[in-house]
């Protein structure tokens, strides 16, 4: 519900958000010999109205990745239409933002709208102004980038993967297929951090590295076509190396918008373990599978390598605000891996000289997302609209001002922002960023660090919730992911006819 509520341009009849209209109508267009013609669609990233296609790319990627893996799991829950129409608006947007016709670009779009009001800045903009998204009259600048190797790369994992969704729906597959192979030639060809400084992306989504989007992109491309060429790159032990997958780090393991090498390790090692391609790949998976082994030991409360809240929620930021997005993410790849181990028979793995088994994950994953539920020192729900106490103040525009004929200009819906009245409208689903590290939480408006959700977070719980939903026995589907991966051995010669005397 809460991507729904999160939708830009013209929005469907059955959209369910009743306080929710059409906005950004005229997002991208008018501009004069541009490489798009309208940005209309897509999603807002969070309390704002701005569009960030790299949070927004990655919060796509997850929600086709437990599709591909769990569609069992929503189908029983009655979502699978609905999850699949969020990815395809979301899908079906990024195709505009580049010549998704061409087979070489030279450009892309990053962004639509601004937020910066650094040096007490009074344009208007997405962040100065407090308004409803279908009040917006200012204008929202389109931000295009030419060098952006992190960018492009997780916008082709999003289209590959949900190329995988709809494999079904031939052409629309093809057509998300050629876009994703597209847009990774050009993240290849075009050395660069779409968030270099000077950028907005370097204040509100900065991007440390392309190295893990190459391994993550090859790696869903990889699937979605079967072209050896992807697997050959993301298996290349020189990215492997710049992204850091040999060395500790303080965020070793932590999956996020910014750094998805835990999901690639993981992704990866499941090839391993189903279809076992032997050489040349078998030395680096077996690393990827001996790291992800590792990472898995790492969110265990017997290891200390994440310090936990007196209240359970583990600090895979390390007390810095907004910690409920990692935490998902860690609640879905623990899931998903010991859903893997299962479906291979095994029924659990090695910390060291110890053995823990596949339950452990499990439990794991459970305890964080109770946390989430209710089950923390505050006995409140950081979902809105889950359990009886859960936050009321949300920072989010369209939630906080009410749906009543009235238009509010940019500085008329401060008043809005900064009552402590709760919000008119319930943004029904969504996950605020969180506590902070001695599980207090202040529900108030304008701290967006504890009150702001955002896609990315998101599209992790809903994952870490499928997976979690059921009981193991429905587990993971193990094929829907290689259907395009063509056999690893060759068939074996049929056996010779009957000798006859």
């Amino acid at each position: 519900m809460f991507f729904n509520a999160q939708r830009s341009g013209k929005i469907p009849k059955h959209n369910n958000v009743s306080w929710r209209g059409s906005s950004g109508l005229s997002d991208g267009k008018g501009k004069q010999g541009s490489f798009y013609k309208d940005l209309v669609g897509g999603y807002y990233d969070a309390g704002d109205a701005i569009k960030f296609h790299f949070p927004a790319s990655f919060a796509m990627t997850m929600l086709s990745w437990s599709v591909i893996e769990y569609s069992a799991k929503y189908e029983a829950a009655g979502e699978l239409n609905h999850v699949k129409e969020l990815i395809k608006w979301g899908s079906d947007y990024f195709l505009k933002t580049f010549n998704s016709s061409a087979d070489t670009i030279d450009r892309i779009v990053a962004q639509v709208g601004l937020g910066d009001t650094s040096g007490g800045s009074t344009t208007p903009n997405d962040h100065y102004c407090w308004m409803r998204p279908e009040d917006i009259d200012y204008e929202r600048p389109v931000t295009e980038c030419s060098s952006c190797s992190d960018l492009a790369a997780e916008m082709a994992a999003a289209l590959a993967s949900a190329s995988i969704v709809f494999k079904d729906n031939k052409a629309y597959s093809q057509k998300l297929v050629h876009g994703a192979k597209t847009l990774f030639k050009f993240a290849r060809e075009q050395r660069g951090r779409y968030s270099a400084s000077g950028s907005e992306a370097a204040i509100f989504y900065n991007s440390t590295s392309y190295w893990d989007e190459f391994i993550w992109g090859g790696a869903w491309l990889y699937y979605a076509t079967g072209n050896n060429t992807y697997l050959q790159l993301a298996t290349m032990p020189g990215l492997a190396k710049h992204a850091g997958a040999f060395w500790g780090g303080p965020d070793y393991g932590v999956l996020s918008w910014d750094n998805k090498l835990a999901g690639a390790q993981l992704l990866l090692s499941r090839l391993r373990l189903f279809l076992s391609p032997g050489y040349p790949y078998e030395e680096i998976l077996r690393t990827f599978h001996n790291q992800t082994s590792i990472i898995m030991c790492s969110y265990l409360p017997i290891f200390t390598k994440f310090n936990r809240t007196k209240g359970g929620m583990i600090e895979l930021n390390h007390g810095r605000p907004q910690p409920l997005q990692y935490t998902v993410n860690a609640a879905f790849l623990a899931t998903l891996y010991s859903d893997y181990l299962e479906a291979a028979d095994t029924p659990g793995w090695y910390c060291g000289p110890n053995f823990y088994s596949t339950d452990v994950l499990r439990d794991f994953a459970k305890t964080q997302i109770d946390y989430i539920l209710g089950k923390n020192p505050r006995k409140m729900s950081y979902i809105v609209g889950f359990g009886n106490h859960y936050p009321k103040h949300v920072h989010h525009r369209g939630a906080s001002i009410p749906k009543n004929k009235i238009r509010y200009n940019c500085k008329g819906g401060w008043k809005w922002r900064d009552t402590s009245k709760p919000n008119p409208n319930t943004l029904v689903g969504a996950m605020v960023a969180g506590p902070d590290r001695h599980d207090g939480f202040h529900d108030v408006r304008t701290n967006y660090n504890y009150t702001e959700p955002t896609i990315a977070g998101n599209a992790g719980l809903v994952a870490a919730l499928v997976a979690l939903s059921g009981d193991k026995t429905t587990g993971i589907d193990k094929n829907t992911i290689f259907s395009a991966v063509p056999p690893m051995f060759p068939t074996p010669p049929p056996p010779p006819a009957p000798w006859k005397p």
